[in-house]
């Protein structure tokens, strides 16, 4: 690791103009670009106070040995050169948006004689009509099937077309209308990439100019007396609407915007994308990104917008049927949860490219709120199903331990991992939980809870300590009785509780509680579970009388593993806080009522489910419940509702 100080620029040498700055290693590679108004401020806060930054920073400004910048005359060429840099170099600081999966497009070949119409992925072709993109090819081939009928494109291979046109006969679609069969003559050329060009402005949103006429043709079809060319030509008017449907309608007509939606934890970030054009859903698209970097939710937006919009071609993947000349692939509205630190500027630049008007809001109601949710649902579906994946990858699962084994120094792997959390408000009610994770995956039977008592629950260490030695004076016991209880669990068939140490044990905290935990291990002699703490705020690992903490890469498989097994230990704390707490409420409400006893209350609990449905009951139902009379009940109505009637639960008059 260098020292930033033995690198720092001269003082004075840096301007205070606006630019963008690349931080190099020993070997001269790029591993950051940033921009910024004022470029003295900005790298001066890199080498003011190294304590001071974030560890992620810390990281980078150690692991840089030379840093250069260039000047720029304004926000909009910083925010250009920035882009520009990271496609060049893709420093490993920055963060960088990665598809979670690959889109399939409808594409129109009209760099070819005869247009064919076919799903792609991949890299975009010059020359090419893409639309989409589309979450299924299934989806893009079933639309293709219906609109033949009316655009009868040819959908063949280079080799079929070739061998149609040697033997002189054309494929099926051909006998059966759904190609115009060029490979035999039917149509010429300028014949087939008219079919092809009207089936492009019906995919771009140009749908009632073919339905009118379509109508028409029919209506003088029908005065004609030409019943089977009207019967036709009405099947065609029903095979366009039913595409139309296909595609859901969710803004007026004449809407272009593209839709962006976030869902985010402390490592990963997931982003979804609806392209609405004609006011119509034309396709969705995903990305997941690693937070490799200390960013907030507006950073990530700035980010994926020049990311996304930075690069690609040039013409519009759904063309404006309305604009004149090539469209840019940028629409007129962008809908974005949080605007970007520089809204004006990230437009501005927007503008540039696009050669038009470009807004940046966040929708507050109406029917583009309601649009954004829907795609921040979607959002939060990618998150949860990337992080299942990743999860229950047993490579990755792999991976992740021998990463942790490696960085805190472990003789084994961690295959069995137990997690500890508490849980309070205010000091009161104070509980903790346990979660097991084995081989990387969590194992919900051996989760187990405590309910702390006797000390101030605003203590976590001092709960901490409790917990340990409770979970593991319950394992001694356990340990020195195992020929007793191996007889009682094959009679009962059920599994000791404690009886399974740990190789690793996670504490949410920082090094205070970490100590607190090998205290409560050292006094009952346990030597062989190793130990560290994982602080929320930072994700520092903390590691038993070490000064600082291990900063594991925000990458890392070993970390992510780390999270989850935590945040866990905290979900599970949290339910069985707001349980206690609501069994307490329930209580403290009945505490006056005479002749009730916790027998008797617990009795209530049980059957009516919680205290809103208690309060709900009538003093009949409650009186109903085995053991409790007219009276009792009467007197438990008047406790849940002081201003009520107790017999008949009306306000007073």
């Amino acid at each position: 690791m260098a020292d930033p100080a033995t690198y720092r620029p001269a003082a004075g040498s840096i301007p205070e103009s606006p630019g963008v700055y690349r931080f190099r290693d020993a070997r001269g590679r790029v591993i950051y670009v940033g921009k910024a108004k004022s470029l003295r401020s900005r790298l001066n806060s890199y080498f003011a106070d190294i304590a001071g930054l974030h560890p992620r920073t810390q990281s980078m400004v150690q692991a840089a040995a030379s840093v250069d910048w260039t000047v720029v005359g304004t926000e909009v060429e910083a925010l250009q050169l920035e882009y520009s840099w990271i496609k060049e170099f893709d420093p490993r600081f920055n963060v960088r948006y990665r598809d979670d999966k690959s889109y399939p497009y409808l594409a129109v070949t009209m760099d070819e004689e005869f247009p064919r119409v076919q799903v792609m992925r991949g890299a975009k072709r010059r020359g090419v009509r893409y639309f989409g993109p589309y979450s299924h090819a299934w989806a893009i081939r079933d639309t293709v099937d219906t609109l033949l009928r009316v655009f009868p494109v040819r959908t063949c291979s280079a080799g079929v077309f070739k061998r149609a046109g040697q033997i002189g006969r054309p494929c099926l679609l051909g006998y059966i209308g759904k190609c115009s069969a060029p490979c035999v003559g039917r149509v010429d050329a300028a014949e087939h990439r008219q079919l092809a060009e009207e089936f492009c402005d019906f995919m771009a949103g140009q749908t009632g100019k073919f339905i009118k006429r379509l109508e028409k043709q029919m209506r003088a079809a029908a005065a004609a007396e030409e019943y089977e060319q009207a019967a036709r030509l009405r099947d065609d008017v029903k095979a366009l609407e039913r595409a139309l449907e296909k595609q859901a309608v969710v803004l007026p007509d004449g809407t272009d915007c593209d839709v962006i939606a976030l869902a985010e934890d402390q490592l990963e970030a997931a982003v979804q994308v609806f392209y609405v054009r004609g006011g119509r859903v034309r396709g969705q698209r995903g990305w997941v990104v690693d937070k490799v970097e200390d960013v907030t939710t507006g950073e990530l937006v700035e980010h994926f917008l020049s990311q996304v919009y930075g690069g690609g071609p040039a013409v519009n993947l759904q063309p404006d049927p309305a604009a004149e000349g090539p469209v840019v692939s940028i629409p007129r509205e962008v809908l974005v949860p949080v605007l970007p630190p520089d809204p004006g500027t990230m437009a501005a630049w927007l503008e540039a490219r696009r050669g038009g008007r470009v807004s940046i809001r966040v929708p507050q109601r109406g029917d583009k709120k309601a649009l954004l949710d829907t795609v921040a649902r979607n959002a939060g579906e990618s998150l949860a199903v990337h992080k299942t994946r990743r999860a229950s990858d047993l490579t990755t699962r792999g991976q992740a331990m021998t990463e942790i084994q490696e960085a805190l120094g472990l003789e084994d792997a961690p295959l069995r991992i137990e997690s500890y959390d508490v849980s309070n408000l205010q000091g009161t009610h104070v509980v903790a939980s346990m979660v097991v994770f084995e081989d990387g995956l969590a194992r919900k039977s051996e989760y187990r809870r405590f309910s702390i008592k006797g000390f101030d629950g605003t203590d976590d260490v001092a709960a901490i300590h409790e917990v340990i030695l409770r979970r593991f004076r319950r394992y001694l016991e356990e340990t020195a009785a195992a020929p007793e209880l191996a007889v009682a669990a094959a009679e009962t068939g059920e599994r000791r509780k404690f009886a399974y140490p740990p190789n690793l044990l996670v504490i949410d905290g920082g090094q205070p509680q970490v100590a607190a935990a090998v205290r409560a291990l050292d006094e009952l002699g346990i030597v062989d579970v190793a130990v560290c703490g994982l602080a929320k705020r930072l994700e520092e690992v903390w590691l038993p009388g070490e000064d600082g903490p291990v900063i594991l890469p925000r990458s890392s498989e070993g970390l992510y593993l780390l999270q989850r097994v935590r945040d866990e230990a905290h979900r599970f704390a949290i339910t069985y806080h707001r349980k206690k707490r609501s069994a307490a409420l329930t209580v403290s409400e009945l505490d006056a009522v005479p002749g009730l006893g916790p027998a008797r209350r617990a009795t209530l609990l049980r059957r009516f489910g919680s205290v809103r449905k208690l309060t709900a009951a009538t003093a009949g139902d409650i009186a109903a419940v085995p053991g409790f009379g007219q009276r009792t009940a009467e007197a438990v109505y008047a406790a849940l509702h002081p201003d009520g009637n107790g017999e008949l639960g009306n306000d007073r008059e």
